[in-house]
């Protein structure tokens, strides 16, 4: 500290020295105005200093200021289109720029404006200019290339980014596009290219011809990701779409709406659901070629604000960040989180693969071994009512579902009631972790009496678990309302081989088994937790094995108040800096950043907070599709509905990943029991409520004499399955709820939990 006023001293000496010797350079926005005004390209100027284009974008921003040998040329450039082009007098050299956001993650933003205030340059004419896009922590670092036009100019129709080399990327430009209004179409990594389309036939053709958008296959025997393009309310107006689909049910455009006949006339083609918010166009494949653009509509609400939060609403450089950091580590949308979820799973193990033909020798497609590879009808008591096969079955179905318990108010001990504090604790993607080598069954399911259970084996048993007596003060494990079983009933192999680890003995009466199995979740469940934990990573939070409990629990406050606050309010966040705990956080120094750092630091966390919402979705979504239950109010039950067809629907594999989830959670609940004498007051799905002498759960969870957590336990820790502080109150408050018949784990967090059913 004795050295500060010295080191202040000598900046504003060596800052005074600059001016002197006139090396400070004009603000950022005149150094935007005079590329621009001399209709100077940002890569024709990085090319002549040798630097990357986000250095350009960087320092026109004011984010960054070159140095050395790089300073001098790029003030004497400044010099030189300041003597052709001064400033007008109504417009003075230091007006601000009007940009977009910047990407405060990975440096790469630029001005919006740019899209149309930049003149062709004769060596830009005609030609595609090289961008170097930075690697983001967790993607794939590429580089691409654009061609930047005045929107009020309509280049000609050729490649936005042509591929020459063999060892190019098939898409340089990334897995998606955000079209705005103006024909500026922003992609990932702050480049952004001219799209000249003025109807939707010529947009797709534009995204298929000349974008270089989409995304590599995940597997070697699957199929790239069609080009995304994401329109905004401004974009979806300019191709003729309505504000809102009037009909809200099909959430379509009708059949004879002027841009579905446009396509119908130029021999493109919709899927089944029609022109909505997540239109499919396509032409059938030739020779091997797929011919397929995915659209999304946000004034038709594509991006739900219960998966993405606010996203839709972000300018949409941000939003191109955000979709393609989710693409890049997730898959490119396809749909809602949870189409796109179960996407995944078929993009990581493809239902087929090329096989020679012995008596032929020719290649043929074949079915991919421990993949789900055609479409298969459940058992009856895996089925949902509506199933063909459900149909006058009346012995009972499976009731794997997600906990929904509050413990009875009258088992509630005085020494628990006077405890301050109801403490929830979150696990962290519990039905991810659940999926985390989970062997399933890929074939049908045959019928078997009076089987010898079998752990090691995916089925559905009818046993009877009735007489198993377990503590009144824990749920029972083998219902989701937590209540002892009142008979026989059907279940997974996940709960019976739980049963069997509690010491019961499990005689089953029958069962339906699958003799084809395997770890069908894994690539899914790997690259799921790599997208999650890259991103927590990304925020700050740490996420290795050995983090200090504390110090995560500390992360995830700070992460969380940046989220929550809003951009405008700078000095409601600077409070809500200073009243966490400073020490650890150094909140104090936090608080007392400038409004800039302050300003990008909220977005960085809102834009990852998106990202991670969205991931937990795809999660719970693409789990839920397994079962999608019959949609439209002409549906009969005991008919067959179009989700049937698909290999990936499969009710059983959803029931055995939330039976196993339920599981691992009764499991932490009794040992934590068995150490420690707590129990729970509530559990809600994933979340769990206990009462404790402190606000954090470091108060009550137990530890080794070594201080590290006890195993089997609930862990605090950002990997999937290990927990988070989902909310904290009074305990009277909860006890008071438990009185009247609620759940407190609902409502802990503030507001209503939604439960995580996989639906």
């Amino acid at each position: 500290m004795t050295d500060q006023p010295q080191e202040l001293l000598s900046a504003v000496d060596s800052l005074l020295a600059a001016v002197d010797d006139g090396t400070v350079l004009p603000v950022p926005a005149e150094r935007t105005r005079l590329r621009e005004a001399a209709g100077l390209t940002e890569a024709a100027v990085a090319q002549a200093l040798g630097v990357r284009v986000p250095s350009i974008q960087a320092w026109e921003a004011g984010r960054a200021e070159p140095r050395g040998e790089r300073l001098e040329a790029y003030r004497r450039l400044l010099e030189g289109l300041a003597a052709r082009y001064p400033a007008p007098a109504s417009a003075p050299a230091d007006r601000t720029a009007q940009s977009g956001p910047a990407d405060v993650s990975d440096g790469t933003a630029r001005p919006a404006g740019a899209a149309t205030a930049v003149p062709p340059t004769p060596a830009d004419a005609g030609t595609a200019t090289a961008t170097a896009v930075p690697p983001t922590p967790g993607t794939t670092t590429t580089h691409t290339r654009s061609s930047r036009r005045p929107a009020t100019h309509r280049p000609a129709r050729k490649p936005a980014a042509p591929s020459t080399a063999a060892d190019e990327s098939p898409f340089p430009n990334g897995p998606l596009a955000v079209l705005d209004g103006d024909g500026t179409a922003y992609c990932l990594g702050g480049l952004l290219l001219d799209c000249p389309a003025g109807s939707v036939v010529e947009l797709v053709e534009w995204a298929l011809d000349e974008a270089g958008v989409g995304q590599e296959r995940l597997h070697r025997h699957g199929k790239d990701s069609d080009p995304l393009i994401v329109l905004t309310a401004s974009a979806a107006a300019r191709f003729g779409l309505p504000e809102r689909l009037e009909d809200r049910r099909a959430l379509r455009l009708p059949d004879d709406h002027p841009v579905v006949r446009q396509l119908t006339k130029a021999k493109w083609k919709l899927t089944q659901r029609g022109f909505g918010p997540w239109p499919r166009i396509y032409r059938p494949a030739t020779s091997g070629r797929r011919r397929c653009v995915q659209l999304a509509v946000l004034p038709w609400d594509a991006l739900d604000s219960r998966a993405w939060g606010d996203a839709a609403r972000l300018h949409p450089a941000d939003l191109a960040r955000v979709l393609g950091v989710y693409a890049t580590r997730v898959l490119t949308p396809r749909g809602s989180t949870a189409v796109t979820g179960l996407e995944l799973m078929s993009a990581l193990r493809p239902p087929t693969r090329p096989v020679q033909d012995e008596a032929t020798g020719e290649w043929v497609s074949g079915p991919h071994p421990g993949a789900l590879t055609r479409p298969v009808d459940p058992a009856p008591p895996e089925a949902p009512l509506e199933h063909p096969v459900a149909q006058g079955w009346d012995r009972g179905f499976l009731d794997e579902e997600a906990y929904q318990w509050v413990r009875d108010p009258g088992l509630l001990s005085d020494e628990e009631c006077l405890l301050p504090w109801a403490v929830g604790i979150d696990v962290n993607t519990a039905f991810l972790a659940a999926a985390s080598r989970l062997t399933v069954g890929l074939s049908e399911p045959e019928h078997v009496t009076a089987p010898a259970f079998d752990k090691k084996i995916p089925g559905t048993w009818l046993a009877d678990l009735s007489g198993i007596e377990l503590d009144p003060r824990l749920p029972s494990p083998f219902t989701p309302s937590g209540e002892r079983p009142e008979g026989p009933a059907w279940y997974t192999t996940p709960t019976l081989a739980y049963a069997e680890e509690l010491g019961h003995r499990v005689r089953p009466a029958e069962a339906w088994l699958r003799r084809e199995t395997g770890p069908y979740l894994d690539p899914w469940h790997d690259r799921l937790r790599d997208a999650y934990l890259t991103t927590t990573a990304e925020m700050g939070i740490p996420v290795g094995k050995d983090t200090d409990p504390a110090a995560y629990l500390d992360a995830l406050a700070l992460h969380r108040t940046y989220a929550a606050a809003d951009e405008a309010g700078l000095d409601a966040l600077r409070a809500a800096l200073r009243e966490l705990d400073a020490t650890t956080l150094d909140a104090a120094r936090l608080a007392d950043a400038a409004d800039e750092q302050l300003a990008a630091a909220v977005r960085r966390h809102r834009q990852g907070a998106m990202v991670l919402s969205a991931v937990k979705s795809t999660v719970k979504g693409g789990i839920g599709k397994l079962r999608e239950r019959p949609q439209g109010r002409h549906y009969r039950d005991g008919e067959r509905w179009p989700a049937l067809e698909r290999p990936t629907w499969n009710p059983y594999i959803r029931a055995a990943v939330i039976a196993k989830a339920r599981v691992n959670m009764h499991r932490k609940m009794a040992k934590l029991a068995a150490l420690t004498g707590r129990h729970p007051l509530a559990v809600l799905s994933d979340c769990v409520v206990y009462t404790a002498p402190g606000r954090s759960p470091l108060d009550f969870l137990p530890v080794r004499d070594d201080g590290t957590p006890v195993p089997g336990t609930f862990r605090i820790g950002a990997s999937p399955g290990l927990c988070k502080v989902e909310g904290v109150r009074e305990t009277a408050w909860a006890v008071d709820l438990m009185e009247q018949g609620y759940n407190p784990a609902r409502h802990i967090k503030g507001g209503d939990a939604v439960l995580d059913e996989g639906e």
